[in-house]
Parts: structure tokens; C-alpha cells; sequence
């Protein structure tokens, strides 16, 4: 079980702009043992699971790369450069 001294929990009160009065401080020292004393359990069952390293994936389909010409959708734009899109500056440069 992990050990909260006195000095520490009254750190971790000045931080977050709490007052603790002395009467509270032996039950909220019990409480944050128990909270870390959990968060250590939690901790130890998840180094077992293993993610897969990659999260995002379409279980429904493969991705299939599919070519195809650019210029039909191109023609629609109201602007265009070469094969790209002309749209408004959002962000200023800061040059």
C-alpha cells in the first residue's frame, strides 16, 4: 500500500487551493492511500494486456487504393492551381 505522509497531502492542498482542516486530514490521508493503492492494481492488470499497435482499423472492408483521375472533380472547384484546390488563408504567417 502506498504511503501518503502528512506534508504531502498538505502539498497536494496548497496546489489545488484547498483547505484542510486538521480534524480531516487522518480519514482524506486513508482515502488517497486507497485511491494510489487502486491506481497500482489497475497499473499492474494493464502491463498484461496487450493492444494491438494499431487502433484504428476497418474491420468492415480491406483498404483497397483505387486510382482515379482528378480532374472531374477538379472542374468543380471554384479555384484551382495545378492539381490543387485554391481556398482561403485561415491561419496568418508569421513571417
Amino acid at each position: 500500500m502506498t504511503k501518503v505522509s502528512r506534508e504531502e497531502l498538505l502539498n497536494i492542498a496548497r496546489l489545488s487551493y484547498l483547505d484542510i482542516h486538521e480534524d480531516e486530514m487522518a480519514q482524506l490521508m486513508s482515502q488517497v492511500e486507497n485511491i494510489l493503492s487502486y491506481a497500482e492494481r489497475v497499473t499492474e492488470i494493464a502491463a498484461d494486456i496487450e493492444e494491438p499497435p494499431i487502433k484504428n482499423v476497418n474491420v468492415f472492408r480491406e483498404d483497397v487504393v483505387v486510382r482515379t483521375d482528378t480532374e472531374p472533380i477538379l472542374a468543380q472547384a471554384p479555384e484551382r492551381e495545378d492539381n490543387y484546390f485554391v481556398v482561403p488563408r485561415i491561419l496568418e504567417s508569421s513571417e
